[in-house]
């Protein structure tokens, strides 16, 4: 009989977690913040797949959603113990996949002459915010590479699926038809 998994260890009951690696550190740590951010961001994520999308976008989620676990294993490895256990790695084509969705959808929407306000229908605001936690875990992740070594790819793929994630919201509105509202500044 396998030994039962039990999701409590009671190891953080005093404020600290552990790294891959072992070492113990606060949970309010920067690794832990860019990670966590990150598992926030993959929450989102599912909210959207969870909507009427199509199959291609529900398999392009559901690939970006690994993508996430991937970078969030990179990011909770202690920079001090690297190599303890393989992980998982990102790789040059998860971010061209990105970029070659981007251009897809870019094909069949009108080209952008303003701003646009977050909003038109839940799936499209759901994108926007899945958005702003992903710029939130590119900024969290950049400040991190400034005190140690991060996975240049983590960064790049942030940044490529905080785009992604616009333009997702852009097809999604054009898809269900709901109306892009501009942003007009009052002057």
């Amino acid at each position: 009989m396998a030994a039962e998994f039990k999701i409590y260890t009671k190891t953080g009951d005093k404020g600290e977690t552990s790294l891959i690696g072992g070492t113990r550190v606060p949970k309010y740590h920067e690794r832990i913040e860019a990670y966590g951010t990150l598992d926030e961001l993959n929450a989102f994520l599912g909210i959207i797949r969870d909507q009427a999308v199509d199959d291609h976008t529900h398999a392009i989620l559901l690939e970006i959603q690994d993508r996430i676990f991937t970078a969030e294993s990179l990011l909770a490895q202690d920079a001090d113990k690297p190599g303890v256990r393989k992980l998982p790695q990102l790789h040059e084509n998860d971010i061209t996949l990105l970029e070659t969705e981007i251009d897809t959808m870019n094909e069949h929407l009108a080209p952008l002459q303003n701003f646009i306000l977050p909003g038109g229908h839940p799936m499209v605001s759901y994108c926007h915010i899945a958005r702003t936690i992903c710029r939130r875990a590119e900024r969290i992740t950049l400040r991190l590479a400034t005190q140690a070594p991060v996975d240049e790819l983590v960064i790049k793929y942030l940044n490529r699926l905080s785009d992604y994630l616009f333009v997702l919201a852009r097809k999604l509105s054009s898809d269900v038809g709901a109306i892009e509202t501009t942003w007009k500044a009052r002057l």
